[in-house]
C-alpha cells in the first residue's frame, strides 16, 4: 500500500505521507475503536464520579414530578393493549398520565385504546388522521402533554416497574439543572430465534459500552434510546421538537440538544425490554434506517464543527468518531473489492505466493479486529447487569463478523437518500413492523 502511494504521490512527499496516514487511521480505527469502548467502559466504571447506577429514592406521591408517557402507534393493534395494560397497572408510580398518539392507523389500534379509556381515566389518546411519522406525532403530542417530564415509550416497548422512579433520581438534583434527558438500558425480549439472541449480545451489552464510555468521556452520547428515553419537556421545546423529515428522531434530537449545549445521562440500572428484528430483512431495514440517520446528524452538524470547534468542543468527539465512521464504511466496501480483484489477479498469472502472503496478511489484521472487538463484547457482558448475560458469549461471533459487515454496507448505501434529506425532501413517514406475538 505504501509502495502503490508513493508511486501515486511522488511528486509530492508531503502529500503522500498525509494520505498514508490516513489509511493507516482507517485501517486501524475497527481495532483502536475497539479498545477505546473498552478503556472508557473501565473509567465509567472506575472514575466516573456523578454517575447513579445503584443509588435511588423511592419519591413520595405529594413530591412525585408529573410525568407524560407518550405512545407513539401506527397499526399496533397486537402489541398496544398489553403494553397499556402493563403501563396502566404495574408502574410503581403515582403522578403520571398516557398519551397516546394514534398516527393515522389504519388497523384497530384506535378501538383497542377506546375501550381501554372506559376502565382508565389516567388513558388519553390523540388521533392524528394521516401518517406523518414518529417524530411528527411527538410533537404535536408534546403540546397536548399535561406532564414537565415526558417519557417516549415504543408501542412494543416494556420498562421495568421502577423505571418512572429512577428516571426521576436523574432530574430531582441540585447538579441536574442541566441534564436533558435520561435514556434507559435496553433489553431484548423476543431471544428465541438466532437473530435475537444476537442482538442480545448487541443491545444489552455493547450498546451499553458504548453509552457508557461517552457518558465517561464528556457526558455525550450520540443516539437516545428511541424506544425508551425520558425527557424534560422544555429542553424538547427549546431545541423546537424533533426534526420531522429525519430518518432517526432519536438521533436528531441527541445532537440538537447537545450542540446546544444540554446534557445527557445513561442510566444501565433503568431496564427496559423491546422486541428487535427475527428476520434479515427487517434487520437490513432497521440498520439502513439507523445508519441515515446518524449520515444525516452529520451533514446536519458537519460546517458547526468545522468552523467552530472550540464553541462546540465537549461535543467534538462525535464529530470525529462520526466522520471517521462514515470514511471507513466507504473505505472498508473498496478495499474489500479491491482485495479480491487482487486476489483474483494474482491467482489469473499464476502469483500464487504473493496471493497467500496478502491473504496471511489480512488474516492478521482480521484477527486484531477480533481480539480488540471480543474483549469489548467481553467487557460488556461482564459489566450489564452483573454479568448474568455471559451466557450469551457464544453468540459473539455471529455479531462480529455480521453485525460490524451489516453497518458500512448500509452507511455507504443511505449516503444519497441523506444528503436529499438535508437538502429539503426526507419524509418522516413511518411503517409499523409486521408483529407476531403478544408480551408474555
Amino acid at each position: 500500500m505504501t509502495k502503490m502511494i508513493n508511486q501515486l504521490f511522488g511528486s509530492s512527499p508531503l502529500l503522500a505521507k498525509l494520505v498514508t496516514l490516513m489509511f493507516l487511521i482507517l485501517i486501524l480505527y475497527p481495532i483502536t475503536g475497539a479498545f477505546l469502548w473498552f478503556w472508557g467502559a473501565l473509567s465509567y466504571r472506575f472514575l466516573k464520579t456523578n454517575k447513579r447506577d445503584t443509588e435511588w429514592v423511592a419519591l413520595p406521591p405529594e413530591k412525585q414530578p408529573f410525568v407524560t408517557i407518550m405512545i407513539p402507534a401506527h397499526n399496533e393493534e397486537i402489541m398496544i393493549e398489553s403494553t397499556l395494560k402493563f403501563l396502566l397497572e404495574e408502574i410503581n408510580y403515582t403522578n403520571y398520565e398516557i398519551l397516546v398518539m394514534n398516527d393515522g392507523s389504519t388497523d384497530d389500534t384506535a378501538k383497542i385504546i377506546k375501550r381501554l379509556q372506559e376502565d382508565y381515566p389516567r388513558l388519553r389518546t390523540i388521533n392524528i388522521l394521516k401518517n406523518k411519522g414518529k417524530a411528527h406525532a411527538f410533537n404535536i403530542g408534546m403540546f397536548f402533554a399535561k406532564g414537565e417530564y415526558v417519557l417516549s415509550n415504543d408501542a412494543d416497548t416494556i420498562p421495568e416497574p421502577d423505571a418512572l422512579m429512577k428516571y426521576m433520581n436523574f432530574f430531582i438534583h441540585d447538579q441536574d439543572m442541566n441534564t436533558a434527558a435520561v435514556t434507559a438500558n435496553m433489553d431484548v425480549s423476543n431471544r428465541s430465534t438466532l437473530l435475537g439472541k444476537s442482538q442480545t449480545v448487541e443491545f444489552s451489552s455493547i450498546v451499553g459500552v458504548i453509552k457508557r464510555s461517552q457518558s465517561a468521556v464528556n457526558d455525550s452520547m450520540y443516539a437516545y434510546s428511541g424506544a425508551n428515553t425520558m425527557y424534560r419537556k422544555n429542553s424538547l421545546i427549546d431545541v423546537g421538537g424533533f426534526r420531522q423529515d429525519r430518518a432517526t428522531e432519536d438521533i436528531s434530537i441527541a445532537w440538537d440538544q447537545q450542540v446546544q449545549g444540554s446534557v445527557p445521562q445513561f442510566a444501565p440500572n433503568i431496564i427496559f425490554h423491546m422486541n428487535v428484528p427475527e428476520t434479515i430483512r427487517d434487520l437490513y431495514h432497521q440498520r439502513k434506517r439507523w445508519a441515515q440517520g446518524g449520515t444525516e446528524v452529520w451533514l446536519t452538524n458537519f460546517t458547526k464543527f468545522l468552523f467552530h470547534p472550540i464553541k462546540y468542543r465537549f461535543q467534538i468527539s462525535m464529530f470525529i468518531d462520526s466522520t471517521l465512521s462514515i470514511l471507513w464504511s466507504f473505505f472498508f466496501l473498496i478495499s474489500t473489492l479491491l482485495f479480491i480483484l487482487l486476489i483474483v489477479y494474482y491467482l489469473v498469472t499464476g502469483q500464487i505466493q504473493e496471493a497467500l502472503t496478502t491473504i496471511w496478511l489480512s488474516f492478521i489484521m482480521v484477527s486484531f479486529e477480533m481480539v480488540a472487538g471480543f474483549m469489548q463484547l467481553l467487557t460488556a457482558l461482564l459489566m450489564d447487569k452483573n454479568g448474568v448475560k455471559m451466557r450469551y458469549l457464544p453468540f459473539a461471533p455471529l455479531y462480529m463478523l455480521v453485525y460490524w459487515m451489516v453497518n458500512p454496507v448500509t452507511v455507504v448505501m443511505t449516503l444519497i437518500p441523506a444528503i436529499k434529506t438535508i437538502m429539503g425532501s426526507g419524509s418522516g413517514s413511518w411503517v409499523s413492523p409486521k408483529r407476531k406475538s403478544l408480551h408474555k
